[in-house]
């Protein structure tokens, strides 16, 4: 990785949900994240932890900010190189680019930290909190996430119900669907149903999944432009969405959008 970025910020990539988005790493020294999801863009998390810290200084990323073309996004993505509730310094660098930059803020959380009242506390200033449900039950969690020792489906589902209840921005749940998961259907639409989010994403895994860890995969890249070697997952078709995006609607009367989206 003699040619990898030197910068916490990337981008701006074009996103399906939310059109260009501006990405920020506060994580940067390796891939660190509460899961290793059997589908994660990054490819191997090195570093598989629940523990908070302050991985990049706050003043790293507004220079890295200034050298950026942060005034062509839309929106300032948190994401980065695992799970952004992990970096202690959240909440300081969500304000500091909100008061820098004027532009609406989100972040992008696989929910396991939101049991903590203070990450929930950190994300109240984001204007979107996006928070990731694959899994209706235990089993399931395990097989797609492999989360690390302690968190199960039903401390995810609290943590974000416990959000829900405290945050007044916009909150959307993300799911990744895979044949191994489209089973659960109805249970999935149970837990959706206690969360009532504002919206439903649904993702299917149609990027690359790197052999190994590589920073340049922050970015949003297709099969055949990502700069390293990947390998395919098995993903839904078009029909396969279109059909389970009908069914949870009908569940849960909530609004569904998919990746295949016109």
């Amino acid at each position: 990785m003699s040619n990898a970025p030197t910068s916490t910020i990337y981008g701006p990539v074009r996103s399906w949900r939310v059109g260009q988005s501006l990405g920020v790493d506060l994580l940067f020294k390796t891939s660190i994240c509460s899961f290793r999801c059997i589908y994660c863009q990054l490819g191997k998390i090195e570093d598989h932890t629940a523990k908070r810290d302050i991985y990049v200084s706050t003043e790293k990323v507004m220079a890295d900010l200034e050298e950026s073309n942060w005034r062509e996004a839309d929106i300032i993505t948190f994401s980065g190189s695992g799970e952004p509730t992990l970096a202690a310094n959240l909440p300081e660098v969500i304000h500091a680019i909100k008061a820098r930059t004027g532009k609406p803020v989100m972040v992008l959380t696989n929910a396991t930290m939101l049991n903590d009242p203070q990450v929930r506390l950190d994300l109240l200033e984001a204007d979107k909190v996006f928070c990731k449900l694959d899994a209706a039950d235990d089993r399931m969690l395990q097989l797609i996430d492999r989360p690390v020792p302690g968190v199960t489906v039903r401390s995810i589902v609290d943590g974000i119900k416990a959000l829900r209840a405290e945050f007044k921005g916009y909150l959307a749940i993300q799911a990744m669907f895979m044949p191994q998961n489209t089973k659960d259907v109805e249970a999935f639409a149970g837990l959706l149903n206690e969360i009532k989010p504002d919206e439903v994403q649904l993702n299917t895994p149609l990027r690359p999944v790197p052999k190994g860890w590589y920073i340049e995969a922050r970015g949003n890249h297709e099969r055949e432009s990502a700069p390293y070697e990947s390998y395919e997952l098995k993903h839904l078709s078009r029909e396969d969405a279109v059909a389970l995006e009908a069914r949870l609607r009908e569940l849960t009367g909530l609004k569904i959008v998919s990746v295949y989206k016109d």
